[in-house]
């Protein structure tokens, strides 16, 4: 970790939100950043990522570091780097640098944290070597966030209203991975035409976000097996006519991230069954982009969803009936399983290590509705929220194979109508909105989405839209 510029204003922006925390609270907080995991043999790591939460009021990907939080004060605890460690790695700045950087009121080593510990909420760590510590020197059990009691949980809802609505740092951080993601697409797009496997078009789109020095946000989606929503495999040929969805994502060295989906046929031109569909996700998108703006229920967008893909397929003959009935029975999740998106922040799901405690109201639980079960945010929108839309069509044989699924719906679904649309396994749009006072502003409308332009880029290799990445 290299001290810059960059980091001049992030003292103030962290205090900030450490005082908005401690409005919400009435006890002592530890926040452990986390440890790497090995791979094999001790000495080979995965890459290491911190928390979430640590670094929301930490602002610094510090490993094996823990902060106290308690009335707005932040302490930092961390050793200093090893010589061994700096042998391998490198120097690191030393603890009261970083301390300084981050706005710190005082900084100890590692060992000194145990006497912090009384009264203290923390959040559970994934990685089982932290969750232990944890433990230790809790000296209780540290119990998931979404348990229905206890001041872990109080401290997570806390936690959760203070990072639904981002600040002019997270904003920007936010920005610049939708840029670099913006720029990956496109050279997905240039690489799509000549690709002969999945794991080329992949690789043209990771390259461009290694090479700003970003990383990816989650494992890559892209495949010409749409119909398998987190497909991360790569290995399928590319053949002429085949749509090819690319769901990839940048993030910040600071932990934003970004989530966008296109979808585009590999020769340049869509069918006349992939343009028709394609253009109905579409629809189905840019309607709800059109309807956010604060106080807006999430849930009503994705019911609009539902509504004008549900449309859409009975004026393309595939489904039989009323719009708003075949809603009513999730006639349309047979095609549009998932939910229409979820929040977009520190993690591409975020805060979604919380349960529901950040998507959902207080009081509202998960339906179990077929077309409302898989709903990742159920609340009222507020300015300052990021989330995705990202409607979509997809032919998946454990849907529309399952006995029960096929009785329950013989009588709406015109399955020799659908067959004339083989030649479609998925197709998926997929922006990232920031809701604003005045209604939403979508953070990747640089990459087009509308059919004849991803046609034109394709054919063109991506070229034809600049990216500014300041």
């Amino acid at each position: 970790m290299e001290i810059h510029s960059d980091y001049s204003s992030l003292a103030t922006t962290l205090r900030t939100r450490r005082q908005r925390l401690a409005e919400k609270i009435a006890f002592p907080v530890i926040l452990w950043s986390g440890g790497s995991s090995s791979r094999n043999f001790p000495a080979n790591h995965y890459p290491f990522r911190a928390s979430s939460h640590f670094l929301y009021f930490a602002g610094l990907p510090l490993k094996n570091a823990a902060i106290f939080l308690d009335g707005g004060r932040l302490e930092l605890f961390m050793d200093e780097d090893s010589a061994e460690n700096a042998l391998w790695h490198g120097e690191m700045p030393k603890r009261e640098e970083i301390a300084q950087i981050i706005g710190a009121d005082a900084a100890f080593p590692l060992s000194a944290l145990p006497t912090r510990a009384t009264g203290a909420a923390t959040i559970a760590l994934q990685d089982a070597s932290t969750y232990q510590q944890q433990a230790d020197i809790l000296n209780r059990s540290v119990t998931p966030s979404y348990t229905p009691e206890g001041i872990d949980r109080d401290l997570a809802k806390a936690i959760a209203s203070v990072r639904l609505c981002h600040d002019t740092g997270a904003i920007s951080e936010l920005r610049q991975a939708a840029a670099v993601t913006i720029e990956a697409h496109k050279a997905g797009m240039a690489a799509a035409k000549t690709a002969k496997q999945e794991a080329t078009v992949r690789g043209a789109m990771e390259g461009v976000i290694i090479a700003h020095n970003l990383t990816c946000a989650y494992t890559s989606i892209v495949t010409v097996h749409g119909e398998v929503l987190h497909n991360n495999q790569y290995h399928h040929p590319i053949q002429p006519g085949d749509l090819l969805l690319a769901d990839v994502g940048a993030e910040t060295p600071m932990g934003w991230a970004a989530d966008v989906t296109r979808t585009y046929p590999t020769t340049g031109e869509f069918s006349s069954t992939q343009r028709d569909l394609y253009d109905l996700v579409l629809v189905a998108h840019d309607a709800c982009i059109d309807k956010i703006r604060p106080n807006v229920e999430y849930q009503d967008i994705h019911l609009l969803a539902a509504e004008v893909i549900a449309q859409g397929l009975v004026d393309l003959g595939i489904l039989r009936g009323q719009a708003a009935d075949l809603v009513a029975i999730d006639a349309h999740a047979l095609f549009f399983p998932h939910g229409i998106g979820h929040l977009l922040g520190l993690d591409v799901h975020d805060m979604e290590d919380l349960g529901d405690l950040a998507g959902y109201e207080e009081g509202r639980e998960r339906s179990d509705r077929f077309g409302l079960g898989f709903l990742r945010l159920n609340r009222p929108l507020q300015a300052g929220m990021l989330v995705t839309i990202e409607p979509g069509f997809y032919q998946v044989p454990a849907i529309l194979n399952n006995p029960e699924l096929r009785s329950k719906y013989q009588d709406v679904v015109n399955w020799d109508k659908l067959a004339q649309f083989s030649d479609v396994r998925g197709i998926r749009i997929e922006d990232d909105v920031l809701v604003t006072t005045a209604g939403g502003e979508v953070l990747t409308a640089g990459l087009p989405t509308d059919a004849q332009t991803i046609e034109e880029l394709v054919k063109l290799g991506g070229r034809g839209i600049g990216v500014n990445l300041t």
